[in-house]
Formats: structure tokens, sequence, C-alpha cells
């Protein structure tokens, strides 16, 4: 059975149902689209049992003949490092619709119909082993989310949906151009052009090619983290956007920048990688001291979270830029903590937002007296989110801040004050929100979680326990594959440049000096 096409395209099949039933009929759209997210779920579920924990390699692999002339191919694979991402895709997108229920009112059936089409563009981005391919879903995510934002958002969404597609497309069309290159340079090396990944992964890249080539791909990858300077459109976009889609944009879209550098940018280019991994890790570390600060003094619920992202991710980009196991692993577990518990807090801002009309810390106060259930809740993922050991932040940030010491360590001492900056705004946060006197007379009559909302919320509770407290599964599949990955880096710049610093493995001390 080909699982990753059934896997990709039945959200797409879901949207094209969805497109022929009455617009009136609101409660069999929204039904309906809740029924054809499972459908990847279950599939994706499906996968990660048959998923053989042992092997590095591409499995489930499908591959076609699409273009053969200009050597484009539909191929798809599944190894440890996309395995978990195409799970938080797919577990994210059910409680996505749920969660906008009662919050979309208008458009209802446009709504559905374009949150499953961008679901087949995230998954086929995380799938596809063809670059050409990858673009093809690359850019099709932009289209669904640019109408999510501009047209369900909120009195600021023309603007941002805007800043959000010209920040990305900036990025994509020179990705674009590299990508390119590659076929071209793999034409003249083998006779023919190829956008195959798993071919392109050996090309032979001068140093001065590698250079040009990485800057294209980790520019339009770190817009996507996005990593700073260039996180400008990320705060907008996540205070305009509906609930919905922003639980989308910080639970999986961020990822796909922390996702192509891990795939795409660092192991094609692993030269010019290994020369400016220190300089992104330190934009990495700025980014996490930087949204932590920011964070601390935003007045607005959705900013502070949104700001909170561009320091979680800073952690993520130092550790994938450390070029060793742990931090590794510790980055590929952090994209997954974070999509869980960032996606966690931005519902339950707009379960308050659906109530009060207003985000502001300081309209609320006093909620634990009012409303226990969702206070309760906030606290378990505000403590998430800050990395207490036995949930899912901890284990991420620990292996990326000690994997990043062997690599960086000034780095790594800076990016602890983030861990402690983060539980400061974080509880800061609460303690406005859920503590002290109920000073605002609305909030007295404020409704506790609804049903619909408790079943939202508590799957992400429970597997922000399950991977705080048993990390082991996740590590074990995802650990052959960053082997392979960080080896295949290291014999490639050894190919290319014997005597050049090159990455490191579990059992190899680095050779990229500290900064």
């Amino acid at each position: 059975m080909p699982w990753l096409t059934a896997i990709v395209f039945s959200p797409l099949a879901g949207a094209l149902v969805l497109g022929t039933l009455p617009r009136s009929n609101e409660d069999a759209i929204r039904r309906s689209a809740f029924v054809f997210s499972l459908v990847p779920l279950v599939l994706c579920l499906a996968v990660a049992w048959l998923f053989e924990p042992g092997r590095p390699d591409m499995q489930f692999s499908e591959r076609a003949a699409w273009i053969p002339s200009f050597g484009i191919s539909y191929h798809l694979g599944v190894d440890g490092l996309s395995l978990f991402l195409l799970l938080l895709t797919a577990f994210l997108t059910p409680l996505v619709v749920l969660a906008s229920w009662s919050e979309i009112r208008t458009r209802v059936k446009e709504f559905h119909v374009l949150v499953l089409l961008l679901e087949t563009g995230m998954l086929g981005t995380f799938l596809a082993l063809d670059l050409f391919l990858f673009y093809v879903f690359w850019e099709l995510m932009l289209v669904p989310m640019y109408l999510l934002i501009g047209v369900w958002g909120g009195p600021r969404r023309v603007y941002a949906a805007v800043k959000f597609v010209l920040y990305t497309m900036a990025g994509s069309l020179l990705m674009l151009v590299a990508i390119l290159y590659l076929a071209w340079a793999q034409a003249r090396a083998a006779g023919e052009p190829s956008f195959d990944l798993l071919r392109l992964y050996e090309l032979a890249l001068s140093p001065a090619e590698q250079r040009w080539l990485f800057a294209a791909f980790a520019l339009a990858f770190a817009i996507k983290v996005p990593v700073f300077p260039l996180h400008t459109w990320l705060p907008d976009a996540h205070v305009e956007a509906p609930t919905g889609g922003s639980v989308i944009l910080a639970g999986v879209l961020l990822k796909m920048g922390t996702y192509g550098l891990l795939r795409f940018a660092l192991p094609l280019f692993p030269l010019a990688s290994t020369e400016a991994a220190p300089y992104l890790a330190l934009l990495g570390t700025v980014g996490i001291v930087y949204g932590a600060l920011v964070a601390m003094v935003q007045p607005d619920l959705k900013k502070l979270v949104a700001y909170s992202s561009v320091s979680h991710l800073g952690f993520v980009v130092l550790g994938l830029c450390s070029f060793n196991a742990q931090a590794t692993a510790g980055a590929v577990y952090q994209m997954l903590g974070h999509g869980l518990s960032t996606g966690a807090l931005f519902l339950l801002v707009g379960v308050l937002y659906e109530r009060r009309h207003t985000r502001q810390i300081a309209d609320f106060g006093g909620l634990w007296k009012v409303v226990p259930v969702y206070a309760s809740f906030l606290l378990v993922i505000t403590l998430a989110s800050v990395g207490l050991p036995g949930l899912n932040g901890f284990v991420g940030e620990f292996l990326i801040l000690l994997g990043a010491f062997a690599e960086h360590r000034v780095l790594a001492v800076l990016a602890t004050s983030g861990v402690v900056l983060g539980a400061a705004y974080m509880l800061w946060m609460y303690q406005r929100v859920a503590f002290g006197p109920i000073s605002h007379p609305e909030n007295r009559e404020l409704r506790d979680l609804t049903k619909r909302e408790l079943a939202t919320l508590a799957p992400i509770l429970l597997l922000c326990f399950a991977l705080g407290v048993y990390p082991a599964p996740l590590l074990e599949r995802m650990g052959p594959s960053i082997e392979l990955h960080l080896t295949r880096m290291r014999d490639k710049v050894e190919r290319t440049l014997p005597h050049a610093p090159r990455p490191a493995t579990e059992h190899e001390p680095s050779s990229v000096g500290p900064s």
C-alpha cells in the first residue's frame, strides 16, 4: 500500500468532498472536516507502528517518474528525522478543526477546505525527497495560510498576511534559484539533471558553490524559523491569525524552517554549514535571549506566546548548529515539544478571547477562582513551556544545552539564561492571569472549559506528560537517522576539502572550535 501518498493526499481528497457540500449546512461541513482530518492521523499512526526503529535510511519510499526529461520525480520517504514531525502535523490538524468549531462563523466551508489543503502541503513538505516536489509543497502551504490570516484574521489581518507572504516569498525565490543550480550541477557531473535529494547528497560542489547555495537555502529557512533578526513577520501573523491559524503556524509551519536546515541546507552543503555554524548558533542564541526579554514586556497574551516561539526556536537552531548527536536529537525533540506546548497555549488564549474578546493580560486576574479547570490546563502547559522536568519541554532543551556545551561553550552558557528568563515571563504571565483579585466584573461570569474544549486540550496535555516522562521510544527512532545525517556531512566535507574543519559524530570530538 502506498502509505505516504495516502497520507499526503487524503486531506486533499477531503477538501474536494467538502467543496461539494452545500454551504448552508455548516454543522455537516465541520463534522466532515473533522473526520477527513482524522484519516491522515490514523495512517500516520500505522506508519509509526510499522516503522523499523534501527534503520537510519528512508522507509516506505515511493518513487515514480514525473517529468523524466528534467530529472523530476515523485519521490517520498520517511526516516527518524521526519517521522515525528509528520505525526505532529496529523495530530494538530483535527484539534484545529475542533478549536475552530465555534470561532469560525463566516465562510465555514472555505475555511475548512483551506485547512485541509494546508495539511496536504505540510505533510508533503516533510515527506518530499525530490527538491522540485519539495518546492511545490513548500509553496502550496503559502496560499492557504495567507488566506486563513487575511480572511479570518483580526483588524490588521491584510497587513499581517501580506507581510507573511512577502517575507516567505523573498526567501523561497532565492532557494528556487539554488535548486535549479543544483540540478544543473548534477547534469554537469552525471550527464543528466536530477532533483533527487539522495543523489544530490553525493554531488561534489566546490567550496565557493557550497557557500553561495547554502546562503540561498539558509536564508529561506531562517525566515521561516524565524531566526533573529528575520522574525518581524511572526508577531503580526500570530496576533492577527484566527486561533486555528496560530496553532498551525506555531505548531508546524515554523518547524519547516528548522526541518529544512536539518534535511537540506546542512547535509547538501556541509563545508559551508560548518563555516557558518558559529554565526547561525550566535543568531540562535541572540534569538533565545531577545525573544525572552521582549516576551516579558508584552501586554498581549498572543504576542507573548509569539515572542516565546522566537526564543524556543533559537534553542533548536543552536542545537542543529552544534553538529553532534545529543544536540541534534534535542533539536528534533524540541520541535515536537514546542509544537505541542505552544499550540496548546494558543488554544488556551483563543478560549479566553472567545469569551472576553480581549487578549490583554491586564483584563484578567483571579481566573483560578472562576474557571479552575481552565486555570489548571494553563498551569500545566505553562510549566511545559518553561521546561519543567517531567514535561515535554525539558528533554529537548536539556539535550540541546548538553550538546551545545561541547561545541559552543560560551553560547550554551548564554542560552541557559533563556531558560531562566522563560520561566520568569511565563510564570509572571500566569500569576497575573490566574491569581490575585477579580478586578474586572466580566470575569466573574466566565464559563469554564466545555466538553469540546476539553477534548481539544486533553490529548495535548497527555502527550506533554508522555514526552516528558518517557522520551526513549522517540529518541531510539530518531537516533540512527541522526547518526547517518552527521556521518554524511563529515564524509562530504572530507571529500570536498580533506583538511577542512568537519562536523563531529557522537563518538568523535568536534573539530568545530568553541565560539
